[in-house]
Protein backbone atom coordinates (compact mmCIF):
# COMPACT_ATOMS: atom_id res chain seq x y z
CA UNK A 1 0.00 0.00 0.00
CA UNK A 2 1.22 3.28 -0.76
CA UNK A 3 -0.66 6.48 1.59
CA UNK A 4 1.35 9.66 0.66
CA UNK A 5 0.85 12.38 3.23
CA UNK A 6 1.44 16.02 1.57
CA UNK A 7 0.76 18.64 5.10
CA UNK A 8 0.05 22.04 3.41
CA UNK A 9 -1.87 23.28 5.87
CA UNK A 10 0.76 24.44 8.92
CA UNK A 11 -0.50 22.41 11.35
CA UNK A 12 1.02 20.00 13.00
CA UNK A 13 -0.24 16.51 12.62
CA UNK A 14 0.19 13.03 13.52
CA UNK A 15 0.91 11.91 9.95
CA UNK A 16 1.84 8.07 11.06
CA UNK A 17 -1.92 7.90 12.83
CA UNK A 18 -3.31 8.62 9.20
CA UNK A 19 -1.30 6.22 7.34
CA UNK A 20 -2.08 3.52 9.79
CA UNK A 21 -5.57 4.06 9.57
CA UNK A 22 -5.29 3.99 6.45
CA UNK A 23 -3.87 0.78 5.78
CA UNK A 24 -6.86 -0.25 8.48
CA UNK A 25 -9.62 0.50 6.07
CA UNK A 26 -8.33 -1.14 3.25
CA UNK A 27 -7.21 -4.03 4.76
CA UNK A 28 -10.84 -4.24 6.72
CA UNK A 29 -12.37 -3.44 2.99
CA UNK A 30 -10.70 -5.66 1.26
CA UNK A 31 -8.83 -3.56 -1.47
CA UNK A 32 -5.36 -4.42 -2.57
CA UNK A 33 -2.94 -3.46 -0.24
CA UNK A 34 -1.09 -2.13 -3.39
CA UNK A 35 -3.80 0.66 -3.48
CA UNK A 36 -2.51 4.20 -3.56
CA UNK A 37 -4.13 6.97 -1.77
CA UNK A 38 -3.21 10.41 -0.87
CA UNK A 39 -4.08 12.03 1.96
CA UNK A 40 -3.56 15.89 1.94
CA UNK A 41 -3.77 18.67 4.34
CA UNK A 42 -4.65 22.01 3.17
CA UNK A 43 -5.21 25.08 4.79
CA UNK A 44 -8.53 27.23 5.22
CA UNK A 45 -7.76 29.59 2.25
CA UNK A 46 -6.48 26.79 -0.28
CA UNK A 47 -9.47 24.32 1.18
CA UNK A 48 -12.16 27.17 -0.11
CA UNK A 49 -10.79 27.53 -2.88
CA UNK A 50 -11.78 23.63 -3.31
CA UNK A 51 -15.16 23.62 -1.83
CA UNK A 52 -16.16 26.93 -4.24
CA UNK A 53 -14.53 24.99 -7.34
CA UNK A 54 -15.79 20.99 -7.16
CA UNK A 55 -18.81 21.71 -4.66
CA UNK A 56 -20.07 25.11 -6.16
CA UNK A 57 -20.86 25.91 -1.77
CA UNK A 58 -18.92 28.98 -0.39
CA UNK A 59 -16.49 28.66 2.92
CA UNK A 60 -14.04 25.67 3.47
CA UNK A 61 -14.76 22.12 5.05
CA UNK A 62 -13.40 19.86 6.86
CA UNK A 63 -13.41 17.00 4.01
CA UNK A 64 -13.12 16.48 0.50
CA UNK A 65 -12.38 13.38 -1.81
CA UNK A 66 -11.81 13.05 -5.29
CA UNK A 67 -12.02 9.27 -6.46
CA UNK A 68 -9.69 8.10 -9.28
CA UNK A 69 -10.31 4.63 -10.30
CA UNK A 70 -13.88 3.99 -8.53
CA UNK A 71 -12.44 0.84 -7.08
CA UNK A 72 -14.93 -0.44 -4.80
CA UNK A 73 -14.75 -2.63 -1.97
CA UNK A 74 -13.76 -6.45 -1.85
CA UNK A 75 -14.32 -9.54 -0.64
CA UNK A 76 -12.31 -11.73 1.12
CA UNK A 77 -12.65 -14.56 -1.69
CA UNK A 78 -12.29 -11.37 -3.89
CA UNK A 79 -9.81 -8.70 -3.28
CA UNK A 80 -10.04 -5.28 -4.75
CA UNK A 81 -7.24 -5.62 -7.65
CA UNK A 82 -4.77 -2.79 -7.02
CA UNK A 83 -5.47 0.83 -8.42
CA UNK A 84 -5.10 4.75 -7.59
CA UNK A 85 -8.12 5.14 -4.83
CA UNK A 86 -8.10 9.04 -4.56
CA UNK A 87 -7.42 12.02 -2.92
CA UNK A 88 -8.60 12.68 0.65
CA UNK A 89 -8.03 16.32 1.41
CA UNK A 90 -8.63 17.67 5.13
CA UNK A 91 -8.54 21.12 6.68
CA UNK A 92 -6.64 20.88 10.23
CA UNK A 93 -8.02 24.20 11.24
CA UNK A 94 -11.79 23.79 10.29
CA UNK A 95 -11.20 19.96 12.27
CA UNK A 96 -9.90 21.83 15.03
CA UNK A 97 -13.13 23.77 15.46
CA UNK A 98 -15.73 20.72 14.89
CA UNK A 99 -13.45 18.94 17.40
CA UNK A 100 -13.79 21.86 19.91
CA UNK A 101 -17.23 21.59 19.67
CA UNK A 102 -17.98 17.62 19.52
CA UNK A 103 -15.25 17.75 23.43
CA UNK A 104 -12.79 15.52 21.32
CA UNK A 105 -9.12 16.06 20.70
CA UNK A 106 -8.06 17.61 16.73
CA UNK A 107 -6.01 13.85 16.36
CA UNK A 108 -9.48 11.70 16.79
CA UNK A 109 -11.39 14.74 14.29
CA UNK A 110 -8.72 14.12 11.52
CA UNK A 111 -9.39 10.13 12.17
CA UNK A 112 -13.01 10.59 11.73
CA UNK A 113 -12.45 13.08 8.46
CA UNK A 114 -10.14 10.41 7.24
CA UNK A 115 -12.65 7.37 7.74
CA UNK A 116 -15.02 9.17 6.30
CA UNK A 117 -13.26 10.26 2.68
CA UNK A 118 -12.06 6.96 2.35
CA UNK A 119 -15.59 5.95 2.37
CA UNK A 120 -16.41 8.15 -0.02
CA UNK A 121 -13.69 7.34 -2.22
CA UNK A 122 -14.93 3.47 -2.08
CA UNK A 123 -18.27 4.84 -3.15
CA UNK A 124 -19.88 5.41 -0.43
CA UNK A 125 -22.43 8.05 0.05
CA UNK A 126 -25.08 9.75 2.15
CA UNK A 127 -27.41 11.78 0.32
CA UNK A 128 -30.36 9.63 1.02
CA UNK A 129 -31.14 8.29 4.41
CA UNK A 130 -30.74 4.79 3.96
CA UNK A 131 -27.07 5.47 2.38
CA UNK A 132 -26.39 7.71 5.69
CA UNK A 133 -27.27 5.01 7.95
CA UNK A 134 -25.07 2.53 6.31
CA UNK A 135 -22.02 4.89 5.49
CA UNK A 136 -22.05 6.43 8.86
CA UNK A 137 -22.53 2.98 10.76
CA UNK A 138 -19.66 1.09 8.73
CA UNK A 139 -17.47 4.83 9.70
CA UNK A 140 -18.48 3.94 13.39
CA UNK A 141 -17.34 0.36 13.02
CA UNK A 142 -14.35 0.94 11.05
CA UNK A 143 -12.66 3.92 13.69
CA UNK A 144 -14.11 1.92 16.89
CA UNK A 145 -11.86 -0.76 15.72
CA UNK A 146 -9.41 0.91 15.04
CA UNK A 147 -9.08 2.70 17.95
CA UNK A 148 -9.89 -0.06 19.85
CA UNK A 149 -12.60 2.34 21.77
CA UNK A 150 -15.90 3.96 20.79
CA UNK A 151 -15.66 6.29 17.61
CA UNK A 152 -16.08 9.66 18.27
CA UNK A 153 -19.42 11.68 17.65
CA UNK A 154 -19.51 12.47 14.25
CA UNK A 155 -19.24 16.05 13.24
CA UNK A 156 -19.75 15.21 9.67
CA UNK A 157 -23.18 15.84 8.26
Amino acid sequence: MSTEINNESGVQVREEELVKLVRHILTAMHVHPETEVSIIMADVENMEKLHIEWMDETGPTDVLSFPMDELRPGSPDLPTPAGLLGDVVLCPEVAGEQALAAGHSLEEELLLLTTHGMLHLLGYDHAEPEEKAEMFGLQRELLSSFLGKEAPVETTQ
